[in-house]
């Protein structure tokens, strides 16, 4: 059709500025109360919910109790429905796992990671200390902290070393792990159940040993309670360190270690961070937990639960996040406060947690609409770029920038959607069809989608067989930026194409579960990217490093789950739904709370804050400027990789505009340097839209080019979609808690 007559159209027949979360009944068939709308045989139902779901927003006060359960993906009989592949990129589950839990699928992103890869000798921090197991035993650190205007990390010292002297050395076995917990074996009876953020360290003793614990510093003093169940410890480094064990403990002392004869039972050991804090931690020695699961049980929550042993309840560490996610009722003790490099660590007493973040929107169009005078410029760029489309001009194999490709494009039809312009959609259609269904067929020639059986998970056919790759694809990095992609172009299909869902639910389904099961499956673990006590995802995969894991991307991270959720609603799979948008919650407010760095702010040394308004790789033990691909002085890119892709749920991410405006304010200065990319400045325009639209729109008429997945359509549509003031609530949300 002619511009100048969709012109016409759309002036004529624009009405309603936000259409319908789905087409018309007539055309859609109605959403089941029981499963969702596409049963294979092939794949179990969704169990029945109790409640009907409708197409329409429920309101924000409404609390819907849906039950979250794993995606429903094939059983042990029935692996994905991908080639199988004995990765030749990946090595064996190493022997570090017991011989009952070296079977997959086995997580790729635990906050654990480092301790089965290659020696297993890297520290890793669990909250409040850093540990490093090696040569039969572990040593513990409570961190002190460099930093610099460039990064900041925090210093391992091994403060104190447990072991047992009387039995033989030897590396750690794992024995057990779950959401909030690792469990390390030694042989001789040594085991130490880790659980994150516990202010003690414990060590359990099963059999009769000799105990060790040495240090790098000097031991000033030992003193011992009469019945030498308590022994404090003050070391040359200013350190205070409580030691309390189950039945009396004798020790001998020299300068620079302790140790006792046989002693079968446990030692707790806890930094003391400030004299009012011994008391409390007196009080809470004799309970302490050997397992932690992080359970989604509905929407919007998350709820913590701890497996312990001895009497008493469970004292615990709570980071920045937490305690605002917390209860009023929930009982918190300032006085045991532990510095982190995630913020300060703070008690709390219980053996359970119930943590709620606010409800966000799901939903497929702009929150605020689109103007019927603002949209004939967006109609003519959507024109133009819908009539590019071609399968064939995808010049890439890569599953990351095919994946940008496809969201790129399914961003086109919600659009013309949005903007009342059915008649442009099914070359949208027509082109995701092509586009995607050769990668679930196994037809893409030069990549595709497989089933690794080592670790359990899906991999690219190039990166099985190099861990370069796909950006390490292969080796389980980024899978949740890669498969998020894809799974946002997929949403959009099944929403456009109910026949090709139904067909190829199978596929897609898998493809999800790779990185967004709720829960372990026979194919996938849990939430394989997403770390349920940090509350984000983490990148790396099966690499080691020194700083544990990382992650650069927050909104490539939130984009994955929020395209998670837009799967539910295609498919009417409420449980879908609930999952993807809680993590994609979660994962927002961390972005803000540990990426975003706004001016005033206290989470980071001003040395560090001053000069950085966003981190741009956060990892386990560090915060660097810099980018994996990009110096700190390109913060155009910082900018950028923090907020692509442009979507409706970035308008959460970035809802403070205060903070938006010292973002804008302070990549401007650099947009003038020799070399800066259009699509990059192309986000700094799109930030800048968000307080003021028509400065933006100037700049963004003024592009050459654009990030590969972005468009002028896109830009168009964000800028022109912007409310005008800071009033940024929302009124879309399947569901929350009401609070």
């Amino acid at each position: 059709m002619p511009i100048k007559k969709l012109f016409t159209k759309l002036k004529s027949k624009f009405k309603t500025l936000i259409l319908p979360e789905h087409p018309p009944s007539s055309s859609w068939p109605p959403i089941s109360t029981t499963a969702p709308p596409f049963p294979n045989p092939a794949i179990p139902a969704t169990p029945s919910f109790p409640i009907p779901i409708t197409t329409a927003a429920i309101p924000p006060t409404t609390i819907v109790p849906i039950p979250i359960t794993p995606l429903p993906v094939p059983t042990t009989t029935m692996r994905p429905p991908f080639p199988a592949v004995h990765s030749p990129a990946l090595l064996d589950p190493p022997p570090f796992f017991s011989d009952d839990l070296r079977q997959p699928p086995l997580p790729t992103n635990s906050f654990w990671q480092n301790l089965v890869l290659k020696f297993g000798d890297q520290p890793e921090y669990i909250h409040p200390y850093l540990i490093r197991s090696a040569g039969g035993s572990l040593s513990v650190c409570y961190p002190s902290r460099f930093v610099s205007p460039g990064f900041l990390y925090q210093i391992f010292i091994a403060d104190l070393t447990i072991s047992s002297s009387t039995t033989p050395t030897g590396g750690h076995t794992i024995s057990a792990f779950d959401d909030l917990s690792i469990t390390l074996d030694y042989p001789g009876g040594l085991s130490f159940p880790l659980v994150r953020g516990s202010p003690f360290l414990t060590a359990e003793f099963s059999s009769a040993a000799g105990v060790s614990i040495s240090t790098i510093h000097a031991i000033l003093s030992l003193t011992s309670t009469p019945d030498l169940s308590k022994h404090v410890i003050t070391l040359n480094n200013g350190q205070t360190w409580l030691i309390y064990s189950s039945s009396p403990l004798r020790f001998s002392q020299t300068i620079g270690s302790l140790t006792a004869g046989r002693f079968s039972g446990v030692l707790r050991i806890a930094f003391l961070p400030d004299p009012s804090a011994e008391p409390i931690l007196d009080l809470f020695r004799s309970a302490y937990p050997i397992s932690g699961s992080a359970v989604l049980t509905k929407p919007f929550s998350f709820q913590y639960e701890w497996r312990k042993r001895g009497t008493g309840d469970l004292l615990l560490l709570a980071h920045p996040l937490h305690r605002r996610l917390l209860p009023p009722s929930a009982t918190v003790l300032p006085a045991v406060c532990y510095r982190s490099i995630d913020g300060d660590l703070v008690g709390v007493v219980g053996d359970s947690w119930t943590l709620l973040t606010n409800a966000i929107p799901i939903t497929w169009h702009s929150m605020s609409g689109v103007s019927e005078c603002d949209s004939v410029e967006i109609a003519a760029a959507l024109a133009q770029d819908v009539a590019a489309l071609d399968p064939n001009r995808i010049n890439t194999t890569s599953t990351y920038f095919y994946g940008k490709a496809i969201a790129r494009a399914a961003r086109l039809a919600l659009i013309a959607e949005e903007l009342g312009l059915p008649e442009l959609i099914p070359a949208v259609r027509d082109f995701l069809r092509d586009s995607i269904t050769p990668w679930l067929e196994g037809s893409f020639r030069g990549n595709g989608f497989q089933y690794d059986t080592k670790w359990g998970g899906i991999t690219s056919q190039v990166g099985s067989a190099d861990t370069n790759a796909d950006f390490g694809f292969g080796v389980y990095n980024d899978h949740h930026y890669h498969l998020g992609y894809f799974v946002y172009a997929m949403a959009v299909l099944v929403k456009l194409d109910h026949g090709w869902g139904r067909r190829y639910r199978p596929q897609i389904y898998s493809i999800t579960a790779d990185y967004m099961s709720a829960a372990p499956s026979a194919s996938f673990p849990k939430l394989r990217n997403f770390d349920p006590w940090k509350l984000h995802s983490w990148a790396g995969g099966l690499t080691e490093f020194a700083d544990g894991r990382n992650q650069e991307s927050t909104s490539e991270a939130v984009a994955a789950y929020y395209a998670g959720a837009l799967l539910g609603l295609a498919y009417g799979d409420p449980g879908l739904v609930a999952v993807g948008s809680t993590v994609a919650a979660m994962e927002i407010q961390a972005a803000q709370t540990w990426w975003h760095i706004p001016e005033g702010g206290d989470m980071y040394e001003e040395e560090f804050s001053k000069g950085n308004r966003v981190v741009g790789v956060l990892w386990s033990n560090k915060r660097d400027s810099g980018l994996w691909f990009a110096p700190a002085e390109w913060r155009e890119c910082r900018l950028g990789i923090q907020m692509l892709p442009i979507l409706p749920i970035t308008e959460v991410l970035f809802s403070n505009t205060d903070f938006v405006k010292q973002l804008v304010n302070w990549v401007v200065p650099v947009l003038g340097r020799d070399g800066v990319g259009e699509g990059w400045k192309g986000f700094a325009y799109a930030m800048e839209a968000i307080y003021d639209k028509k400065s933006a729109l100037q700049k963004i008429r003024t592009l050459n080019g654009h990030d590969d997945g972005n468009s002028l359509t896109n830009l168009l549509w964000w800028a022109y979609s912007r409310r005008d003031g800071d009033d940024y609530g929302w009124k879309c949300c399947w569901f929350s808690h009401g609070h």
